[in-house]
């Protein structure tokens, strides 16, 4: 559940998430009617599901029509998770009588700072059924050592 409703900006997120870094679109609403706006839904109507298990975080996204040759998952410096690509345009044929265009097409991009817990070393990734899972591995995090210091006086 979200705790901003969709019709703020037109995006759902939790503010109360300090590892989300849904980036927000000052354009979004304005009626540009361009490729720039199309993109722009692409890039912002990518629907990611993450979740913590015992063993590790698991991202899960639909990606229909896509190949996994044509996504990107990178770990960038500072622990943060990169999925990005591009669903390209199907090329019109003279021939061809469009009479309804309604999959998004463009590129898009979500990225996640990873928790501490998380190993950025040992992350995988595959692609099944135009569902991209990418799995990062925890690591227990030792809590500090606190010592208690007398006071004297």
């Amino acid at each position: 559940m979200s705790l901003i409703p969709s019709r703020f900006f037109g995006r759902r997120t939790n503010i109360f998430d300090p590892f989300s870094l849904d980036i927000w679109d000052p354009f979004q609403d304005f009626p540009f009617g361009s490729e720039f706006a199309a993109e722009t839904a692409a890039f912002a109507n990518t629907r990611i599901d993450w979740k913590e298990t015992p063993e590790a975080h698991v991202f899960k996204a639909d990606l229909p029509g896509l190949k996994k040759e044509e996504v990107k998952v990178e770990i960038e410096e500072g622990r943060v998770l990169q999925i990005s690509g591009e669903r390209r345009k199907e090329e019109e044929k003279k021939e061809e009588t469009w009479h309804r265009i309604e999959r998004s097409s463009g590129k898009f991009l979500r990225r996640f700072r990873l928790p501490e817990n998380a190993r950025v070393d040992q992350v995988n990734a595959s692609m099944e059924n135009g569902v991209l899972t990418v799995t990062v591995p925890t690591v227990e995090v030792k809590q500090p050592l606190v010592k208690t210091v007398e006071i004297s006086g």
